[in-house]
């Protein structure tokens, strides 16, 4: 029985690919024709990067963006000398690779859907339908789910049985309304635009350069991102003005700019929380789950944290690797982590975070990196990380036999893990501790956003 994941954006795609990743049959559907063509999130934080290297694309994810600093230059305008650099959160590269194999990206969101959906194709086991909306879902015999299909480009309807749906179809989505789940928060915070436009604007910045640019001149505040190659995104709050070439020029400080502007948009800042992350078969997660605004960069990470954390989860229930409980601890971990990011998106100042903050809330409890030697290869803990799951055991734990889900640690290692010389660490293939998982089970709800 399939895995319905409804949605093609970072969360969706994140889920369909771990499941997938279990060969089992996957279908996704998608009510657009195609992936965004929006640059919309830039963020990579290090966390994401490292589910992308496990799965062997962390390479082609960074060379689809440009090569940035991850911390905020502000000033008057793009090119004003004087200005400061600002943490936003974000880890340097140097910073990254002390506790990481890899470190963050700037990568636009319609460049990385585009990789995993390719990425996605390659598994035999999915199929993939887009230009298909779910009109409706409902209980079906032993214990499915039924889902009423529709192909929008010539109106054809079908029903299709799956064993758990993935409601990853963004802030309308018809899953929680299926599922009879409400949200909670703010709502709407203010209006905003964004400005895509292609210009040389790197020759204008010199050797240093980072993943935003806020500007503070008050006729022209707002920020400015790279989107890869020549381009870039001036999103600011609605003021009534289109972003003209005049604006632009004024923005960037360069006064002889002529942008190639390719397109205007309008969006809100939203914060929006679900009261709950499933019912019965039927779990939520990315912008389905919650609405985070742009403030820290969070939306795009927590949106494909969920999808990788449920994927695993329902693979290994399907499997028989874990009773059903396991998939209680899916809310119980994921709506604390939309909760705290959602908050801080709502303060004006979210943006900026130390990171030392911040990093450790993005890793998320996963064990600790180190180097170690495999054969004359040198590997990350985090690389001996399994589908299966992992058991690390010091150098004087009783006797085991090697193999791809048990690795024995040199001493100092397992000292730096925490880990007994005699003792063993059982990990998720999420990389944190399956005791500390159990413990989440009697534990009480994640909170509500304050109103």
């Amino acid at each position: 029985m399939s895995v319905l994941v409804v949605g093609a954006g970072p969360a969706g795609l994140t889920a369909a690919v771990t499941v997938a990743r279990y060969g089992l049959p996957v279908l996704l559907v998608e009510r657009r024709p195609d992936t965004t063509s929006l640059p919309r999130a830039t963020a990579v934080s290090t966390r994401t990067m490292e589910l992308f290297r496990s799965w062997g694309i962390e390479d082609r994810v960074r060379a689809a963006g440009p090569d940035v600093t991850w911390q905020a230059r502000v000033a008057r305008n793009l090119t004003a000398p004087e200005g400061f650099v600002a943490d936003v959160g974000f880890p340097t590269r140097d910073q990254a690779l002390e506790v990481s194999p890899t470190w963050p990206a700037c990568v636009p969101q319609d460049a990385l859907e585009q990789i995993l959906l390719e990425h996605l194709r390659g598994f035999p086991n999915v199929r993939i339908h887009q230009a298909t909306e779910v009109t409706d879902l409902y209980d079906g015999p032993d214990g499915t789910v039924l889902a009423r299909l529709r192909d929008r480009r010539t109106d054809a309807g079908r029903t299709v049985a799956a064993a758990y749906v993935v409601g990853a179809d963004g802030p309308r989505s018809v899953v929680r309304e299926a599922a009879g789940i409400g949200t909670e928060g703010p709502g709407v915070l203010a209006d905003y635009s964004s400005t895509m436009f292609h210009a040389p604007l790197w020759d204008h910045l010199g050797e240093h350069r980072y993943g935003i640019y806020p500007v503070t001149d008050p006729d022209v505040s707002g920020v400015l991102l790279p989107a890869g190659g020549d381009r870039w995104v001036y999103g600011r709050e609605t003021d009534g003005r289109d972003g003209t070439a005049a604006l632009l020029r004024a923005a960037t400080g360069v006064a002889d700019l002529r942008p190639r502007i390719t397109r205007e948009a309008r969006f809100r800042f939203t914060v929006r929380l679900a009261r709950r992350y499933r019912t019965g078969r039927m779990f939520l997660a990315g912008d389905a789950a919650h609405q985070i605004t742009p403030r820290g960069g969070t939306g795009m990470n927590t949106a494909i944290h969920d999808g990788h954390d449920l994927g695993w989860k329902l693979a290994w229930v399907l499997l028989g690797w874990a009773g059903p409980r396991l998939l209680d601890t899916y809310e119980a971990e994921r709506r604390p982590v939309g909760l705290r990011n959602a908050e801080r998106s709502m303060q004006p100042d979210g943006s900026y975070r130390p990171t030392t903050s911040e990093l450790p809330n993005d890793l998320g409890g996963r064990v600790q990196h180190a180097w170690l030697d495999r054969d004359g290869t040198r590997v990350s803990t985090l690389d001996l990380l399994g589908l299966r799951g992992t058991l690390l055991v010091g150098p004087r734990h009783p006797r085991v036999e090697p193999g791809p889900d048990t690795h024995r640690l040199d001493a100092a290692t397992a000292d730096l893990l925490g880990i007994e010389q005699a003792g063993s660490l059982l990990l998720h293939p999420d990389g944190r501790p399956a005791a500390a998982r159990e413990l989440l089970l009697q534990e009480a709800g994640a909170g509500d956003l304050r109103r």
